[in-house]
């Protein structure tokens, strides 16, 4: 199951099937997501870097997406600004984006 339709039934099970409020809970995920990515862009310090990526983490897990979730875990661990961290969310959010 793809996580668009994975996120479908999931925000179906929890609201029913009115699809604005889907569209608009989906807006709200992917707005929360890529504030979370800025904030571990602009981290001062190792703990602000962590600590947004353990948020986006918890917000991935919460919507079920997986492979953002491993992805800002991955970024929560590694070292503030390393790019291949920064790069991996990227390209988990991305898919997420389409």
């Amino acid at each position: 199951m793809s996580f668009e339709q994975a996120l479908s039934t999931s925000l179906a099970a929890a609201v029913g099937d009115d699809q604005a409020l889907v569209a608009e809970l989906r807006g709200a995920f992917l707005d929360s997501a890529t504030r979370h990515l800025d904030a571990m862009r602009v981290a001062a310090n190792d703990a602000d870097w962590r600590e947004a990526g353990l948020r986006l983490k918890g917000l991935a897990a919460s919507f079920g997406a997986t492979t953002l979730m491993e992805q800002a875990d991955r970024a929560a661990l590694s070292r503030r600004g390393d790019t291949a961290a920064i790069q991996g969310v990227e390209s988990g959010l991305a898919v997420l984006s389409l």
